[in-house]
């Protein structure tokens, strides 16, 4: 029986998993859509860093995947930190001999409010967390992205419809979701034609997370002692995804799970998708067509 597995398994495009013997940093991996990917690349060979700034989280996300096989590292701390963004490169590096092959940034929350109401820290810590935090872990990976050894490499970072098309109480999400797809558009033109590294925008429409669950529901992150509240509030999900047609906005007529977002990010990052770079591939079940 066995040899006739391996017979079998050899006769496969990719026996071993599409992302066999790649090392692979996830952010915001301890929960939600994060955890997901980490899940998901894991089962495809690839050795995963999960990064979250919840500790406990990410030890379990990593914890789950070590028990089932595969292969997973937990390195929490907090991304607004550049000390943190030093410490998961060099992490991921040793946990991977000397290698990191996919980035994806992934880590983030919402922080809403009306134009005429968004305060500096609302706006600031938007567009910091969304498009500078990036960045700087994009430039911090530099040195394992610009090689040239014949191995895939490829960075894919995390937008939003609402970052395509804009969406009402989020300027500021919407301003920094905006400039993911110009910044990745950036690192495609640059590292690609002397390093073959890919980078490609994933945009999300209605995903079942904490961010699109009931704010009543009490979900909330800590920013510097303040508690953010997070979710859509019940009168606008109504409003929205209630009525005769549920999700009449979304031609699926549903939001999407979190293991269908995650699926998306895994097919861009695996060499099914070895010609695809510099792209913004939206996940939203058809809404904004």
């Amino acid at each position: 029986m066995a040899a006739r597995i391996t017979q079998i398994a050899n006769q496969l495009n990719y026996p071993k998993g599409l992302l066999a013997g790649q090392v692979a940093i996830i952010t915001g991996s301890g929960q939600g859509i994060g955890a997901e990917c980490a899940r998901l690349f894991a089962n495809e060979g690839a050795s995963v860093i999960v990064s979250d700034i919840d500790a406990a989280k990410a030890r379990d996300v990593a914890d789950k995947i070590n028990a089932s096989g595969g292969k997973a590292l937990a390195v929490p701390g907090d991304l607004l930190r550049d000390e943190y963004i030093r410490k998961l490169v060099k992490k991921a590096a040793e946990f991977g001999g000397g290698k990191i092959h996919i980035l994806v940034n992934n880590a983030g929350f919402t922080f809403d409010g009306v134009i005429h109401k968004m305060t500096d820290k609302q706006w600031d810590l938007m567009l910091t967390l969304h498009g500078t935090v990036p960045f700087k872990l994009v430039r911090e990976a530099a040195p394992y992205f610009r090689v040239k050894d014949g191995e895939p490499r490829n960075i894919i970072n995390i937008s939003s419809t609402s970052g395509l098309h804009g969406n009402a109480g989020q300027i500021n999400y919407a301003m920094a979701k905006a400039g993911v797809v110009g910044m990745t558009k950036t690192i495609a033109k640059e590292w690609g034609p002397a390093f073959g590294v890919r980078a490609n925008t994933v945009a999300f429409g209605h995903i079942e997370t904490r961010l699109t669950a009931s704010k009543e529901a009490g979900a909330f992150v800590e920013v510097e002692g303040q508690k953010i509240a997070l979710g859509i509030p019940d009168k606008q999900k109504q409003a929205t995804g209630g009525g005769a047609v549920p999700f009449q906005d979304i031609p699926l007529r549903r939001p999407g799970t979190a293991t269908e977002a995650a699926s998306a990010v895994l097919a861009i990052a695996s060499p099914l998708s070895s010609y695809i770079s510099g792209q913004t591939i939206s996940v939203t079940g058809g809404r904004n067509m």
